[in-house]
């Protein structure tokens, strides 16, 4: 990936520091299995994706743990603390019958994935990503209806942020095709989400602007985890300042 640029947020409680990173997957996945900082992770991801026992793991999934494993390390946590990564998931083809790819209404449900902090650290991305993995492939129509309506028993507004200090949430996707909108300027020159909805953990994804399977990530961490981060060895192998 591409390190682009960093600023610094202040808010009322505490100074956050946003990262904008860009992580081409191809690079990701096709780094050389005689890596200085990952022995064989990568050749064994793939010896094991062959295994048709073996869950399909996405790209994202990847990165995603990638990122979980990153910050974790970086935030120092007990090894018994209990971290969570959140995803964002699109409901219409979960459901049966399944909603109509265009469905214009809300249906999406964000969904946790829990590890404790030694696990997270000490496993292979592997692990991490087949822990995503299965959190996104148990949330079915059961699932899905099930969130409904215990939602309508006891409506309330989804919490936002990072109560515990172990948090990780992952927003938007790479999929919405952001660099397509032209409003009569030509094609934008970057996607960023602002200022809103922004706590130490938040993660938003957007397509690459040069294309080819790339994603941009905006990363918000606390001061001293955005520093561990950037001095992480299996991270930054990723990254070009």
């Amino acid at each position: 990936m591409e390190l682009k640029a960093k600023v610094n947020n202040k808010n009322d409680a505490f100074q956050l520091t946003a990262g904008d990173f860009n992580f081409n997957a191809f690079e990701i996945m096709g780094k050389q299995s005689n890596d200085k900082y990952l022995p064989g992770i990568f050749e064994n991801f793939f010896k094991c994706a062959a295994v048709s026992t073996t869950p399909e793991i996405s790209s994202f999934q990847s990165l995603s743990a990638l990122l979980w494993r990153a910050v974790t390390r970086a935030r120092k946590l007990p090894a018994t603390k209990t971290t969570t990564f959140r995803m964002a998931v699109n409901c219409r083809h979960r459901l049966n019958p399944k909603m109509d790819p265009l469905y214009f209404g809300n249906a999406i449900q964000s969904i946790p994935t829990y590890a404790s902090a030694g696990d997270v650290t000490s496993r292979d991305i592997r692990w991490c990503a087949e822990q995503l993995n299965e959190s996104v492939k148990a949330h079915d129509d059961e699932t899905v209806r099930r969130f409904i309506c215990n939602w309508e028993k006891d409506p309330r507004c989804f919490p936002l942020g990072n109560f515990d200090g172990a948090s990780m949430t992952m927003g938007s996707s790479p999929r919405f095709p952001m660099y397509d909108n032209d409003f009569g300027w030509g094609r934008p020159l970057a996607v960023r989400s602002g200022r809103a909805n922004k706590f130490d953990g938040k993660i938003s994804a957007f397509p690459g602007r040069e294309g080819n399977g790339s994603v941009d990530l905006e990363v918000v961490l606390a001061p001293e985890t955005m520093a561990g981060i950037e001095s992480d060895h299996e991270f930054m192998q990723y990254v070009t300042v």
